[in-house]
């Protein structure tokens, strides 16, 4: 071997083990950065006429495990839509009271059950028939106090789908671009694994947002689509909106009913199904409960009659009868009628009605509606915290493996960057003697 072509070897290992701990040192920087995929250079054997010339390093490569970074995804998504639900959840849970506690529905309306069975024993009681109306404006607030919470719950998840849109669409577009990078440096043979990394972390964030799945394509660009098939547009346009009813848009196309999962995904159905639903239970309610008590002959709460119903919205309105009020003796004589006509004090045929005929115990309508709709929230916010855990629990071992097989051991790196320190040293040296061998051959030719 030539002194020439023995310093080209190790002019070429130099410049192999340069791009490596260039890659080395991306891993270790990154090493702490949710998502990366570790990079590594590929070395290749050089040879000329069957003699060995050196080695070429090839252009860095992610070490990423597709599936498991797949699933992560999918878990992502998940996580997100389950976590975007139990929260708005949780503050409907916040405003329904405490079972037992005296401040949810069923003790605020037994408080009112009791308040007529003590003003039975004595009618004409005036301190007592303010205590009742005080019970029954205590059950009417807090009947406005979680309509008031479920209104601001569907204000808040609709706010969210149009920021969520708005941060998909920063998201496509950043995804549009690094796809045009990586086909141009494919095409010029160059790394394109940083970007890679960059754009895997926009993928997972457009799945949070919409559960979105990634699709390789030869080009090495990638195409999104959602769990039920939608394309996702990655060219900047059209983007996606809101229009003024709350639908998504793509160009003049709804696809709202595309987006079911992600954060975006648990807004709409919040806004949509979740949330209503349970307003128009608490409706129900609201119109039972003033119904009831108008049927019995006590106009007790307003609007009442063909106004109380279980349309949207009732159950902000629903108050204590300005009447009843102003003159608490209503509570025993009636409304709108003056069922005791009489004007006796002692009078308890209304309130002895009241007591058999609407607040008659547990198992009466006004008693089964109210109780129906706490389990009926109490049941969706219990489902959507379990789900959560659940989710966030995959989440969390499924991160734990992607990182396992796809992302930085900086133990490795460690142990890799030695490893190229000693070959670097080596390669030095070779460089070294052969500097020394032609200057001393140019001294003996001299």
């Amino acid at each position: 071997m030539s002194i020439a072509s023995g310093l080209s070897i190790a002019n070429s290992g130099l410049a192999a083990i340069e791009a490596q701990l260039s890659v080395v040192s991306q891993n270790v920087t990154n090493a702490n950065t949710a998502g990366y995929s570790a990079e590594s250079v590929s070395l290749t054997a050089t040879s000329a006429q069957g003699l060995g010339t050196g080695v070429s390093a090839g252009p860095a490569v992610q070490l990423v495990n597709t599936s498991i970074q797949s699933q992560l995804n999918a878990s992502v998504a998940d996580q997100s839509f389950q976590q975007t639900t139990a929260s708005a959840l949780t503050g409907i849970d916040q405003v329904m009271g405490t079972p037992g506690q005296g401040n949810d529905l069923s003790s605020l309306l037994g408080n009112l059950q009791s308040g007529f069975t003590t003003l039975l024993s004595d009618p004409g009681n005036t301190v007592q028939q303010s205590a009742v109306v005080g019970t029954a404006q205590n059950l009417s607030n807090q009947i406005n106090t979680i309509a008031s919470a479920l209104g601001s719950a569907v204000t808040t998840s609709q706010g969210n789908v149009v920021a969520g849109i708005k941060s998909l669409n920063a998201s496509l577009t950043q995804v549009g671009t690094l796809n045009n990078q990586i086909i141009s440096l494919a095409q010029q043979g160059r790394s394109t694994a940083d970007l890679q990394n960059q754009r895997d972390a926009l993928v997972q964030t457009i799945a949070g947002l919409t559960g979105a799945k990634s699709i390789a394509q030869p080009t090495g660009a990638i195409a999104l689509y959602t769990p039920s098939g939608l394309q996702l547009p990655t060219s900047g346009a059209p983007q996606l909106s809101v229009s003024g009813t709350g639908a998504v848009m793509l160009g003049t196309q709804n696809v709202t009913a595309s987006i079911t999962t992600g954060s975006i995904g648990a807004n709409l159905q919040l806004a949509s199904s979740t949330l209503l639903n349970l307003q128009s239970g608490l409706d129900n309610v609201a119109a039972t409960l003033a119904n009831s008590f108008t049927a019995s002959g006590l106009t007790l709460f307003t609007p009442a009659g063909a106004s109380a119903t279980a349309a949207s919205g009732f159950s902000s309105q629903i108050t204590v009868n300005p009447a009843v009020t102003q003159n608490p003796a209503l509570i025993r004589d009636g409304t709108p009628a003056n069922v005791n006509t009489s004007g006796d004090a002692g009078f308890t045929g209304l309130i002895g009605t009241i007591l058999s005929n609407t607040l008659n115990g547990s198992t009466g309508t006004l008693a089964t509606t109210t109780t129906g709709f706490t389990a009926q929230e109490a049941s969706v916010s219990s489902a959507a915290q379990t789900a959560s855990t659940a989710a966030t629990s995959l989440t969390s071992a499924l991160t734990t493996q992607a990182s396992t097989t796809s992302g930085v051991s900086v133990d490795q790196q460690m142990g890799l960057l030695v490893t190229l320190q000693n070959a670097y040293a080596a390669n030095a040296k070779v460089v070294s003697i052969a500097q020394q061998m032609w200057q001393t051959e140019e001294a003996m030719i001299s």
